[in-house]
């Protein structure tokens, strides 16, 4: 009760000294504190962001109601050094005293301390905003002009600045618009022949139309639309200068005529200007120098050769393959000019990574054509990478990497990139299973292979089905890596083989041929030391059937084995009851599928839409969408290979019984943009994975868990679920989840953002080998198992990346029952405190 005084002492002093800080401390006699803006349009009040945004002054920015960043400043003294010698010179004695305490120096340190807190309060708090009616009239010619370019010819607007007690004060806009004007007819006036017939051609889809309220944006938006067709479509020489727009009010009654004149070329001919109508421009040559460099410029090429009408040249011998740098260009002889051939041919050779951003001269003929000449100089041929890494972990007191890579490009003379990336760790575990090892026990080693073609790698020819727009890639991956005292003791080999395009700027494609991957357990004598949870249950249970006295515990891994043994031979003995079957028979089935070797050979085909404009952009969504079936082509291929069974059954490869199985992703991610930088981020998610044929489980590492700081962040990683079970394994998986997350997240103050947020979501078994009903999904029945989790988070941006803080709560939580689930546990101490990198979604 006495702690509970204490707190409430401490908050009630807190805000008292918050709301006892006079916000007019530091606003002069005579000037006004701005408190509120309001603006009316036709006599009702706009309190969009786009209307704010026109004002010219804002009021200080309020947290929860309250101007911290005023009251922190006004704590800053406004003379600190003044204020400081005259704290030093009211005592006669007080700056000998503290010479002889201190030195001289530490005196003027004292004071420079003091000087440099009062300027941080003053730089980090935000002087108070004082009524200029001079930037109240600017205010007023901005929301004239924005309703103006919007139509409203006749719009007017005025202030009125609104006194209140204790030098404070309200600015009030009104802004009457009138009718707005509409575009009654468009009239072209073109000079060149050319540039009008190609005019006709785009003139449907012109963005300005009739009987539309007229919009100075859709003038801007038309002259660049026009330019950059006609650009498209080789008229070389112009630009938006050329475009003009009249517009015609007068005795209209409030309608707009529009007249359009787009002028012939303009050349400059000494002293005078002559107008001479555009043509079209066709490109005649193309030059492409592939070892570019200052220092070579001028000097005779040693190396040529050409291919489909480009012409390749080099100042030394020829390193790289024409069809591949070839397959990067978009320009061709015999085509009219097109900015979009040169920007794509850009993008496409960048893309390459094998050249430095490239050049490209442009030289113009008297005869209407152009030869193009794109200077390519190459990166080095060898990159090498290497960093480093300290961490800890809930496995290890402290752990140590190293990581080199080495980056080889243009390995075959086509552009291809082969990256070699090793990893090499070392850690000392936290739970030594001997304590004769060294400090450092942990130890994790491996290697990753990763080979690009810039084109894709297949005996067939593929051009007519995803042309090279698409940015088609080739990628072939290989990775080993094994490891010493963690979990099991893996041994891991995997390689894939897949194809990447993309359709058009916000659709991906990737299709994996072929992804293979075998985990090898060394350790699984191991099992119930990592496992501690599935051996507690599993030794309380031998105590109960007195397998073993009441004091003694089963021994790891041979008294442990040797009681699942026994306890699962048929029939099962007399002294245990139904639970304790059930429990010992789970833990057996997991420990036996946790502990085999897996073999997985799939493939599979995901696309991603990712309407995102740029990292500013925060109105967008994203459908990613993956199909993966795994050990068909091995089960094909079993009785031709006249592969073994094993005692269930099952084919096996190299002594492992390959996974068989389907597996689909569905994820839907969504963002609105509130204004004022307030985001409403959405994000559902739907999985399942079906075992079938050589497999009755989903290997581990296909499965889905919950919980974790980019899901559901009530419950750490893998606790969660399945269903309404209450398993206390140490990490809970399924084959099948369902998941939805809302966050609202808001600016606090500078770079300072919060957010809160709820998540839903669960997993479940579903038509694999699982029996038990509470983790098992029967139907609409078991949506009622969905957990509810909410809370609060704080996030700082460094705007290369975001730290972020979430606090999660367990609002509803299915492995009570149903009379217990809901805030059963909402407390703090209870809460689950996350750290993440970025936005979860």
């Amino acid at each position: 009760m006495k702690n509970q005084h204490f707190k409430i002492f401490i908050l009630t002093l807190f805000t008292g000294l918050i709301f006892s800080c006079d916000t007019v401390k530091r606003v002069n006699e005579g000037a006004l504190l701005l408190t509120e803006n309001e603006v009316f349009v036709n006599d009702k009040k706009d309190k969009s962001e786009t209307i704010e945004n026109l004002l010219y002054q804002h009021p200080n920015r309020n947290t929860l109601g309250v101007p911290l960043r005023l009251h922190l400043y006004n704590t800053a003294r406004p003379n600190r050094d003044s204020i400081f010698e005259a704290w030093l010179d009211k005592k006669p004695k007080r700056p000998e005293r503290l010479k002889k305490m201190y030195s001289q120096k530490q005196v003027d340190n004292l004071k420079k301390s003091a000087l440099n807190f009062n300027n941080w309060l003053k730089e980090k708090g935000e002087a108070p905003v004082i009524v200029n009616e001079a930037k109240s009239k600017k205010s007023t010619n901005r929301l004239e002009a924005y309703y103006i370019n919007n139509g409203w010819f006749n719009a007017e607007a005025q202030y009125e600045v609104i006194k209140k007690e204790n030098k404070r004060a309200e600015i009030k806009y009104n802004v009457q618009t009138g009718t707005a004007f509409i575009i009654d007819s468009i009239s072209e006036i073109i000079k060149s022949p050319k540039v009008k017939t190609l005019y006709e051609q785009y003139k449907s889809k012109s963005l300005l139309k009739t009987n539309e309220q007229y919009k100075t944006s859709n003038f801007d938006e038309e002259r660049s639309r026009i330019s950059t067709s006609l650009r498209n479509s080789g008229v070389y020489h112009f630009n938006q200068d050329y475009i003009t727009f009249e517009i015609d009010t007068i005795g209209t009654n409030k309608k707009v005529n529009v007249g359009l004149t787009i002028l012939d070329r303009s050349i400059r001919d000494h002293d005078s200007v002559i107008r001479q109508p555009f043509e079209v421009y066709t490109i005649r040559d193309v030059n492409v120098i592939t070892d570019y460099s200052y220092e070579n410029r001028g000097k005779p090429f040693q190396d040529s050769t050409s291919f489909n009408g480009y012409k390749f040249y080099s100042y030394n011998k020829m390193r790289h393959s024409p069809k591949a740098i070839a397959n990067a260009i978009f320009i061709k002889p015999g085509d009219v000019f097109r900015d979009r051939d040169m920007i794509s041919t850009y993008r496409h050779l960048k893309e390459l990574r094998t050249f430095r951003y490239p050049n490209i001269e442009v030289t113009e003929r008297l005869d209407n054509t152009i030869t193009d000449t794109i200077l390519l100089t190459p990166l080095k041929r060898f990159s090498l990478g290497f960093s480093t890494d300290v961490s800890t972990s809930n496995i290890q007191t402290l752990g140590f990497s190293l990581n080199p890579s080495l980056l080889m490009r243009n390995l075959f003379r086509g552009a291809e990139t082969l990256e070699i990336a090793g990893k090499g760790s070392v850690g000392s575990s936290k739970d030594k299973n001997n304590p004769n090892d060294a400090f450092f026990d942990i130890i994790e080693y491996g290697v990753d292979f990763r080979l690009t073609f810039p084109r894709f790698f297949s005996p067939f020819y593929t051009k007519h089905l995803i042309p090279k727009y698409m940015s088609p890639t080739t990628n072939i991956s290989l990775t080993m890596s094994s490891q010493t005292n963690i979990g099991l003791d893996k041994q891991t080999f995997g390689g894939i083989f897949n194809y990447n395009w993309t359709p058009n700027k916000t659709v991906t494609n990737r299709v994996d041929v072929f992804n293979l991957q075998y985990v090898q357990n060394l350790n699984v004598d191991a099992y119930f030391d990592v496992y501690q949870n599935s051996y507690a249950s599993l030794n309380e249970i031998a105590q109960d059937v007195n397998y073993i006295a009441p004091d003694e515990n089963l021994a790891i891994p041979d008294g442990a084995n040797d009681f699942i043994d026994y306890a699962t031979s048929n029939p099962t003995p007399p002294e245990f009851s139904n639970s304790q079957s059930a429990t010992v028979n789970s833990i057996s089935e997991r420990k036996n599928r946790l502990t085999e070797n897996n073999l997985i050979l799939s493939s599979s085909w995901s696309v991603i839409v990712n309407e995102r404009q740029s990292l500013f952009d925060e109105d967008y969504y994203i459908l990613r969408f993956k199909l993966e079936p795994a050990g068909n082509l091995l089960s094909l291929g079993a009785g031709l290979l006249n592969l073994k069974k094993d005692d269930e059954g099952r084919n096996k490869l190299f002594n492992v019984a390959y996974s068989q199985f389907i597996k689909s992703e569905v994820e839907y991610t969504k963002h609105w943009d509130l204004g004022k930088k307030n985001v409403l981020a959405f994000r559902s998610f739907l999985g399942i994975a079906i075992p079938y044929g050589n497999s009755k489980s989903i290997p581990f590492s296909r499965s889905f868990f919950a919980g974790g700081p980019n899901d559901n962040r009530a419950w750490t990683a893998y606790s969660l679920g399945p269903g309404s079970s209450q398993t206390t394994n140490e990490f809970n998986e399924a084959n099948f989840k369902l998941a939805f997350n809302a966050e609202q997240r808001f600016h606090i103050l500078e770079k300072f953002y919060g957010a809160a947020f709820v998540d839903v979501g669960n997993i479940w078994n579903v038509l694999d080998n699982v029996t038990d009903e509470g983790a098992t999904f029967t139907g609409f029945k078991s949506l009622e198992d969905l957990a509810v989790g909410s809370g609060f988070g704080l996030r700082y941006d460094f705007s290369f990346f975001v730290f972020r803080f979430d606090v999660g709560f367990k609002t509803y939580d299915p492995s009570y029952g149903q009379e217990n689930r809901w805030f059963k546990d909402y407390n703090f101490s209870n809460a689950v405190y996350n750290i993440g990198i970025n936005y979860p979604f």
